[in-house]
């Protein structure tokens, strides 16, 4: 479930809003909100285009609960999603290990 924008990180860009399949978030004159939490499918889409590594999608979360947005800059766990599966110049090496398109009957 989506938990985070960092407003610290996020630059308005709305790549979240567009490719969210469920229709979570909502545009602003600032940054987006989350304003439908709840139906989140946890797809990670929103995680996965962000360019600023500004969201943290939840892979545990049921229910919304209160999240540490300091603790997860600390941990880099915001975009921790992007990285693992290549879709940073840093880890590029790791685009072969993600299979997750086999999902899409590609």
């Amino acid at each position: 479930m989506i938990e985070v924008i960092d407003a610290e990180r996020c630059t308005s860009c709305d790549i979240c809003v567009n490719v969210c399949p469920t229709n979570v978030f909502d545009k602003t004159e600032g940054i987006p909100v989350i304003a439908r939490q709840g139906d989140c499918q946890t797809c990670f889409l929103c995680e996965l285009y962000c360019p600023e590594d500004a969201l943290y999608v939840s892979p545990y979360v049921e229910e919304p609960r209160p999240t540490d947005v300091v603790a997860l800059r600390q941990t880099a766990a915001l975009g921790s999603y992007r990285r693992a599966v290549g879709w940073t110049d840093e880890t590029r090496d790791l685009r072969g290990i993600d299979r997750s398109y086999l999902l899409f009957g590609h």
